[in-house]
């Protein structure tokens, strides 16, 4: 049942974001299936107000879903993605269709201009999530690669005393796991930090996928490991330590490593000139990813600071076992039984930990981490949880806040 302050009445929910990509990307994916939701299930309007090409609006579903496009020059060295400078153009569609709440997964320029409309607007309601750990992925980790560990650990420091002022000033603040920012967050002083588990389609990915004739393509028989990793092909995700460990198997196994995605480090990986390692760049099909993440073995990542981990709920809702590290969500991903844990940035205790887990009772590991998927991690609690909670949980700071305004403005003297 919804809690009253949402459901009192059709509301318009806006999602402004930076991290919008038309071939995959986790915070694509959770917008994909919040939209679906809402258009399917709520009498609510949605509003995504991403970078394109060109400046344009679309309507679908009879005007309830709003995509509105600002144009946006690519990131650098990422070409499926693009940077959303103009706050300016983002605040003139905010004020055309006047959302109720607005939430933002970023936490460079665009949270900004949401604050800015809520000082002209002081009754919407805005909420934060903590999608990516930035301090860390972009701020520490290449100033200790580039200046050393004291140097990244003060650009950190920096970032973290900016996040603290930013989420400080949200009606409603939400991480991906408790691992993977709510407990930084809340180290930070921002309190509450609610906890947004994210989904996996249960019906669209299954070990029933698998398909021998992929294995074929790949010469690849029953008795040789298959090991994948799906996502960006860039520093931030450490697919670079994948490689490095694959290469440190042992070559009568007949190993073979599948890389889905696009980035620079393909490139790097292109130049090896190993046949073994097979890149067919991004996926953009639901079912052709269930089709390549079934047929495979063993799912690998290094990524040290992931907030939530979607490829890996995806994998293990394949039947895959996971083999990561002990950083960021992963220990929360990957519980005992379902795969192995090892050191971030170590291709050598990986590669050893990728043996283990394929001599292992890989069947009881797949079986373990598929139920825990289908227990914990569906579209429709990560939407219960959002809808249910922490909308309604913004919506009544917004209100007590209006109201404690007004109640001060009455006291002033005439």
């Amino acid at each position: 049942m919804m809690h009253a302050p949402l459901a009192s009445r059709p509301r318009l929910l806006c999602d402004l974001t930076q991290s919008w990509s038309s071939v995959g990307g986790g915070v694509g994916t959770y917008l994909r299936a919040k939209r679906a939701h809402l258009i399917a299930n709520t009498p609510h309007r949605h509003l995504m107000i991403l970078p394109g090409a060109e400046d344009a609006v679309e309507e679908s579903d009879g005007g309830r879903a709003i995509t509105a496009w600002v144009k946006s020059p690519h990131v650098p060295f990422s070409p499926h993605y693009r940077l959303l400078l103009r706050n300016g153009a983002v605040r003139s569609v905010l004020e055309r269709f006047a959302p109720d709440v607005i939430e933002c997964q970023d936490a460079y320029n665009l949270p900004w201009a949401a604050l800015r409309h809520r000082e002209r607007h002081p009754e919407t309601a805005l909420v934060a999530g903590y999608m990516t750990d930035f301090p860390e992925v972009y701020a520490g980790r290449p100033f200790s690669k580039a200046f050393g560990r004291a140097a990244g650990e003060a650009a950190a420091r920096l970032c973290y005393r900016y996040c603290r002022r930013l989420y400080r000033q949200f009606d409603a603040v939400y991480a991906l796991s408790h691992a993977g920012g709510g407990t930084k967050l809340n180290e930070l002083g921002v309190d509450p930090v609610h906890i947004l588990p994210l989904g996996v389609e249960l019906d669209a990915f299954g070990p029933d996928r698998r398909d021998p004739a992929l294995r074929r393509e790949l010469d690849m028989g029953e008795d040789q490991p298959l090991l994948i990793y799906v996502g960006r092909m860039d520093i931030e995700k450490r697919p670079d330590i994948v490689v490095e460990a694959f290469r440190r198997l042992p070559a009568e196994l007949g190993a073979k490593l599948v890389l889905l995605g696009q980035g620079p480090i393909r490139e790097q990986v292109a130049k090896l000139g190993d046949p073994r390692i097979v890149t067919p760049g991004f996926v953009t099909d639901r079912a052709e990813l269930a089709r390549w993440l079934a047929s495979s073995d063993l799912y690998v990542s290094a990524m040290p600071n992931e907030t939530f981990g979607v490829s890996v709920i995806e994998a293990q809702a394949s039947g895959l076992p996971v083999v990561g590290v002990a950083g960021g969500a992963m220990p929360e991903r990957v519980r005992p039984g379902m795969g192995l844990l090892g050191p971030a940035g170590d291709s050598a205790a990986m590669a050893a930990n990728i043996l283990e887990v394929w001599r292992g009772d890989r069947a009881a590991m797949a079986r373990l981490a598929r139920d825990y998927v289908a227990g914990e991690f569906t579209w429709t609690h990560s939407m219960d949880v959002l809808l249910n909670q922490i909308v309604p949980a913004a919506l009544a700071r917004r209100g007590a806040a209006l109201t404690g305004a007004q109640a001060g403005l009455a006291a002033l003297p005439a």
